[in-house]
């Protein structure tokens, strides 16, 4: 339950939560946390804030460095004339779409109306959306127009990078934020490519109620089934931080040894070193949260130096 008081001046939220979703029904937590509403304000600023710099700091980076780390002579930086002229970005034009559907209906908005939204819009999308958007409009609605019988894409980042939107609405609230996930995530992906977006939704959610990053991760993974290849591949990026931890380009190069750093569906980069695949990439989120140890920047930055696709990736972490 989240209350504003009759004065607008406290946001309480209260938690004991068991989800309604199909997925890890153990994830559970008791917790009640109170903030003033200036300090929720700033959280969803500075979550919103945290993407669009993250994206709009690596842009010039995205697909250039593939199954390669960008070496540390490639210098960056972000003035607020570049930020300008790289917010056309869909990593930002997306959430924003969805946040409109919720301004006009309300947090309960019918999962038709969002799609409705995103096939109509006019600006452009790739892969798993532009897939997405070619059933839509073509008869082929959530969640079958993000389902792998319908699109070669299901498992890309897609959704993982507009996931944003989800948690920032949810502030402390995991279920909230799945019921987002779930209504609006499918319009695109499925199994491992909704399950990323699920984590980033319920990392922002979290990050309302604690500014510890290694439970933000962990506590968040929990809403994903065991047995699924993402929740495997997050494990092992967890455990390699653990056996690794002041040299995050080891665990970089246990990824890239790993089953996790193939592409097997979007037909892009298949047997290439181009890497869409939402898992690959959520473990290169993963590796900027845990080994930038909070510093904003740094870990950005470190997320951005893992490469493919280093601008979206940079831009979760920032977020959060």
């Amino acid at each position: 339950m989240n209350k504003l008081n009759s004065k607008g001046t406290l946001f309480a939220i209260g938690l004991t939560l068991s989800l309604l979703f199909p997925i890890n029904s153990m994830a559970r937590i008791s917790k009640t946390v109170t903030i003033t509403k200036e300090e929720l304000m700033n959280k969803i600023k500075g979550g919103w804030a945290g993407q669009t710099i993250g994206v709009c700091y690596a842009l010039p980076t995205e697909f250039r460095y593939r199954k390669e780390m960008i070496p540390d002579s490639v210098k960056m930086d972000l003035t607020g004339e570049q930020l300008k002229k790289r917010f056309n970005n869909d990593d930002i034009y997306m959430d924003a779409k969805f946040v409109e559907v919720i301004g006009h209906l309300g947090l309960d908005a019918p999962a038709d109306s969002f799609a409705t939204a995103f096939a109509n819009a006019g600006f452009n999308l790739w892969h798993a959306n532009q897939a997405a958007r070619y059933n839509i409009l073509n008869g082929i609605m959530p969640p079958k127009s993000g389902h792998w019988k319908y699109s070669m894409h299901s498992d890309d980042i897609d959704f993982q990078i507009e996931a944003d939107f989800a948690g920032l609405t949810s502030a402390g609230v995991l279920d909230a934020a799945v019921k987002t996930a779930d209504k609006v995530g499918h319009i695109m992906n499925y199994g491992d490519g909704w399950y990323s977006g699920v984590h980033v939704a319920a990392m922002y959610s979290l990050a309302f109620i604690s500014d510890d990053i290694h439970f933000v991760v962990n506590e968040a993974l929990k809403l994903i089934p065991e047995e699924s290849k993402y929740y495997q591949a997050m494990s092992d990026v967890i455990s390699w931080h653990q056996k690794y931890p002041d040299d995050w380009t080891r665990t970089w190069r246990k990824i890239e040894e790993s089953e996790w750093s193939y592409d097997l569906h979007c037909t892009a980069g298949v047997y290439k070193p181009f890497n869409i695949d939402a898992t690959v990439n959520m473990a290169y989120v993963l590796i900027g949260l845990l080994y930038g140890e909070g510093d904003f920047f740094n870990s950005m930055d470190i997320s951005m130096r893992c490469g493919q696709d280093s601008d979206c990736n940079p831009s979760s972490v920032g977020g959060n």
